[in-house]
């Protein structure tokens, strides 16, 4: 007789949220994306459950020292569109990045959250991005995380 194993559901009571900072100087852009992305929705934790917003806040300073590999710099643009046609409009990364580097990280990890109402609720709440090395969420005491800076 075999014995049936229970699923484990996270409940809300249950939930645990943290908070980590994270230095992106001399980051790749796409590994620190990857890996606030997991952070962000709980993956990281054994009680991940996907329609529960289990994972931690995460403060990213020094988003304007973040690296890019290959020629992404000269290549890479961002779209959008005003809704009117032929109005689409290409951003340079590197104009990005000089004006406002926070939004480089926010897109880079929107891209690897799911698209729907809990990915989009949890990239607004749980993410924040500063260009310098100053943040004001002190209070929440955050734990620092340490990323791989290497591109190999």
């Amino acid at each position: 007789m075999q014995l049936a194993m229970k699923t484990y559901t996270q409940k809300a009571r249950d939930i645990e949220h943290r908070w980590h900072v994270v230095d992106a100087s001399g980051v790749v852009l796409g590994r620190l994306a990857s890996q606030v992305a997991q952070i962000i929705r709980g993956k990281h934790k054994p009680t991940f459950t996907p329609h529960m917003d289990g994972g931690d806040y995460v403060v990213v300073i020094n988003a304007e020292k973040v690296r890019l590999t290959g020629r992404k710099m000269v290549q890479k643009r961002y779209f959008r569109h005003s809704g009117y046609m032929g109005h689409g409009r290409f951003t340079p990364v590197a104009t990005l990045l000089a004006k406002h580097p926070d939004r480089v990280i926010e897109n880079a990890v929107f891209g690897m959250l799911p698209k729907s109402t809990l990915g989009r609720q949890t990239l607004r709440r749980k993410l924040r991005v500063y260009a310098g090395p100053d943040h004001p969420h002190h209070g929440q005491q955050p734990l620092p995380l340490q990323l791989t800076k290497d591109a190999e």
